[in-house]
């Protein structure tokens, strides 16, 4: 192989306020997913293209097969990671070339010499992470066909996009808030059951327990659905029993999405908390070909300043590869207001690509089918607000020529953006358990398609 040069748009910037505590052990194992670019990429482009173009008419989507066999990793570019990582000592764990992904498998010392990296140990006020400064080095004939490595860098990435509501009683929690039932009467949703449809969730943490399960649909009087869950990369349903934890984020998607379409699979794909686990868990979701869903909801994210270029590169070309499938990405667009928890204007990630549905929260005020009024959610910054923006790393989708976001901060209209303008989609965040559920009422999404 050639000699190994710096790879750019390969750094990760610490977490702010992160300092370096001493280099990561040097035999600690661990994995790292290598992404490799996609056969034909220009044909691919010409069929999303003409997908976009023919959306209304229903443009003629791929079958997983039909992907994987015209648009999934060369063998070729297969082959050469098997060499560089025989070449360091590093074994080749996984091989998806659907996923056009090579799982990898070392130590700390392999891992540094393969990538020309040191890898440290960062300390900062909410924990500790294995991570590195600078470029990472690839030989030369390795540039054009990586698209990312991901898992060297094991920071939490993303966290649960769901708000507990302050406790008002279970009579004002009832006038005040709706069962996944009552929304789907409100906004109109589709007769049938979903019967013949798999929806996939994303989750990073948490788990959930089918008794707990029962007791919820039984209480709403639905027939309790089918959930199985897939774990990815050694993560598992793992519920630690705390509501206000990721486990109150897992459950929740399950009732809504159970209560809504009861006849659908449900599959909850369970990943690290990672760049490289949240990735490997969505694109098993979208190659899966015994559960073949078609829907994915994720309610986990992060500000998109936070993400490393390879990261956003990565997860925007997966979502392509689900529209190319036919396949709805609906995600969360954060709780945090335009701020996104941090200072000034961010939005939140993977919400802010342009090929998902970014969803985003209203208080809703209704009965039975009729909305009386509906407004932006916010409550606060204790009590939360609808993730949106405009943003900075995705230019403005064709489909959204012509629109005009107003940031309030400068009092100045960015007519002609050049940044993804969202939410897509924004519908009532205020939903209660109802009977025999076993936490709190909790706020969550009515992923609904935008007109």
């Amino acid at each position: 192989m050639s000699n190994p040069s710096p790879w750019l748009g390969s750094d990760r910037d610490p977490i702010a306020g992160a300092k370096a505590a001493g280099r990561s052990d040097a035999s600690e194992r661990f994995e790292v997913s290598v992404i490799l670019v996609r056969r034909s990429a220009a044909a691919f482009d010409e069929h999303v293209a003409q997908l976009h173009a023919t959306a209304a008419a229903g443009g003629a989507r791929l079958t997983r097969q039909q992907y994987a066999q015209q648009f999934g990793a060369d063998p070729d570019h297969v082959a050469s990671v098997r060499k560089f990582a025989a070449s360091h000592g590093l074994t080749v764990s996984r091989e998806h070339a659907e996923r056009r992904t090579v799982v990898l498998s070392g130590t700390v010392a392999q891992f540094n010499a393969a990538f020309g990296i040191d890898l440290q140990r960062f300390q900062h006020p909410g924990g500790s992470y294995r991570g590195w400064s600078g470029p990472l080095h690839l030989p030369g004939d390795m540039h054009g066909i990586v698209e990312s490595v991901l898992g060297l860098d094991n920071r939490r990435q993303a966290k649960p996009h769901f708000r507990v509501r302050p406790s008002a009683g279970a009579a004002a929690a009832a006038s005040s808030s709706f069962t996944p039932l009552q929304l789907a009467a409100l906004y109109g949703f589709p007769a049938g059951d979903g019967k013949g449809q798999s929806i996939a969730l994303i989750e990073l943490g948490g788990g959930f327990v089918a008794g707990d399960l029962s007791a919820y649909f039984g209480g709403l009087g639905v027939a309790t659905p089918k959930v199985v869950a897939v774990g990815v990369d050694g993560a598992s349903n793992a519920p630690t029993g705390e509501a206000n934890g990721p486990d109150g984020e897992v459950m929740l998607d399950i009732e809504v999405a159970g209560a809504i379409a009861p006849a659908a699979g449900i599959a909850v794909y369970f990943g690290p908390n990672t760049d490289a686990g949240f990735l490997d868990a969505i694109t098993t979701a979208i190659h899966d070909t015994a559960n073949a869903n078609s829907v994915i909801s994720i309610s986990w994210g992060g500000p998109e300043s936070t993400w490393s270029k390879q990261a956003l590169t990565s997860f925007d070309q997966a979502f392509r590869e689900a529209a190319a499938l036919g396949i709805t990405v609906c995600v969360a667009a954060g709780d945090s207001g335009s701020s996104d928890g941090l200072s000034g204007d961010h939005v939140d990630f993977p919400a802010s690509s342009p090929n998902v549905l970014a969803c985003g929260g209203t208080n809703l005020h209704g009965s039975g089918s009729s909305i009386s009024s509906e407004t932006v959610w916010n409550d606060g910054a204790g009590g939360g607000a609808t993730g949106g923006g405009i943003s900075k790393s995705f230019p403005l989708p064709t489909w959204q020529k012509g629109l005009s976001a107003t940031p309030i901060r400068r009092r100045a209209t960015t007519s002609g953006s050049t940044g993804r303008t969202w939410s897509s989609a924004a519908r009532a965040r205020s939903l209660r358990c109802g009977p025999g559920c076993w936490r709190e009422s909790m706020r969550s999404r009515a992923s609904l398609r935008a007109s």
